[in-house]
């Protein structure tokens, strides 16, 4: 029996026994969780895409709004863990407290006790991550973590104080190299294009400098990993050549590995080396190439 609300919607945990056709869907998505279990949670369309690429799912738009109405009764019902599919479009503030001054010693002792060297100190050019979508953010950050690499995320076009702030935030650092995951399509494309110009223009006011590089998904990586395309729709006038491939169609894995395999052709990893040995509670990387020339 279904919990239901306004227009007959579920609500809270339900009961609920899916037709053949569904319990056979709901299985190959609990297979996907578990091909990818070291990166959840999964966004929906990455789950998506793994069922179009693995399993023959239609890729339509009706076939993924499906796909999230099934996945909402699947998750309620628990057949599917909640912690492993990834929501956007929530922000959360919480006032933070202690019941009493010895809570807060310990708290304070605790942070004390685990502290993190920052291992990009030293770096002539330090990384950060720039993602569209932001529900993948959690799987980026597994990677850069090792590295005090920070990951940012937005959805779509960033603001001017967005862009603005974090030009102020780059010109304190010196020389920033940010690298860039977003759709290969005429938003994603305009989208990184707008954050290059942008947060350049006003970082060059502030004294400092920063690179813009597109990571992914690049025409190499569609042809490479086959890929599922659209093409642009048509609505969309922007100068776009091609077909259109969003972010989320990369496997985590293959994401996770473009990634690592950036951070190891961009940092000095002898001096990351020298600082990780200085640093207590952080996981080691092993050697990879370096890389120190400079292009725009």
């Amino acid at each position: 029996m279904l919990a239901t609300a306004i227009h007959g919607r579920p609500r809270g945990f339900i009961t609920w026994n899916p037709q053949t056709k569904t319990r056979a869907l709901i299985e190959q998505v609990q297979g996907v969780l578990e091909e990818y279990r070291n990166h959840l949670p999964l966004t929906l369309r990455q789950v998506f895409y793994r069922l179009v690429g693995a399993h023959g799912y239609d890729k339509t738009e009706k076939a993924y709004d499906r796909l999230c109405e099934n996945m909402n009764r699947a998750r309620r019902a628990r057949l599917i863990p909640f912690s492993a599919i990834r929501d956007d479009g929530f922000h959360g503030a919480r006032w933070q407290g202690w019941q009493s001054l010895e809570g807060a010693q310990r708290s304070l002792i605790s942070t004390a006790e685990g502290y993190r060297i920052d291992r990009q100190r030293g770096q002539s050019v330090q990384l950060a991550v720039w993602c569209e979508a932001a529900g993948m953010a959690p799987q980026l950050e597994r990677v850069c973590e090792p590295y005090s690499i920070p990951v940012y995320s937005s959805g779509g076009f960033d603001s001017v104080t967005a862009k603005h702030n974090m030009a102020r935030s780059f010109a304190r650092i010196g020389w920033v190299r940010v690298l860039h995951i977003g759709d290969h399509d005429p938003s994603g494309v305009h989208i990184f294009g707008s954050l290059d110009e942008d947060v350049r223009a006003f970082i060059d006011e502030f004294g400092g400098d920063a690179e813009f590089i597109r990571l992914a998904v690049t025409p190499e990586h569609i042809a490479r990993y086959g890929l599922p395309t659209a093409p642009p729709k048509e609505t969309d006038r922007r100068n776009f050549t091609g077909e259109t491939v969003q972010a989320e169609a990369l496997p985590p894995d293959v994401l996770a590995s473009i990634l690592q395999d950036a951070i190891g052709a961009y940092l000095d990893m002898g001096v990351y080396r020298q600082r990780g040995n200085r640093s207590r509670g952080t996981r080691g990387a092993g050697g990879v190439a370096q890389r120190k020339t400079r292009s725009r």
